[in-house]
């Protein structure tokens, strides 16, 4: 069974920098195109950003191009995620997800993801 877990979450004031981490140590890492989705209170989960399997290809949802960069270590099974100039409408709890094995990073961007961690809240102060 596939387990991701997300680490890195925090508080941090408008403008600020956050790194988020996601683990998945059970898995062939490289053989899965992998993202991260984000879901705020009371609003759908969202896409954010997704990366190919073998790091060349990256994809970003609109809300935060030019502030957000994805990069994965495919030797350390390890997926990051840097956001930078964090904004308080990009609180919301992280998800790291992974997608089905072989398919494109841009399936993703359809919500189309096999597993799920459990989440990392992010929380950006006025």
């Amino acid at each position: 069974q596939v387990q991701l877990v997300e680490s890195g979450g925090g508080l941090v004031q408008a403008g600020g920098s956050l790194r988020l981490s996601c683990t998945a140590p059970n898995t062939t890492f490289s053989n899965y195109a992998m993202g991260w989705f984000r879901q705020a209170p009371g609003k759908e989960r969202e896409f954010v950003a997704s990366i190919s399997r073998n790091a060349l290809d990256t994809a970003y949802g609109d809300s935060v191009k030019g502030r957000f960069t994805i990069y994965r270590d495919n030797l350390r099974n390890t997926l990051s995620l840097q956001m930078d100039n964090l904004k308080p409408e990009d609180t919301a709890v992280y998800y790291c997800a992974q997608s089905h094995r072989f398919r494109s990073y841009q399936d993703m961007a359809e919500n189309r993801v096999a597993a799920w961690g459990r989440g990392t809240q992010v929380t950006v102060s006025s």
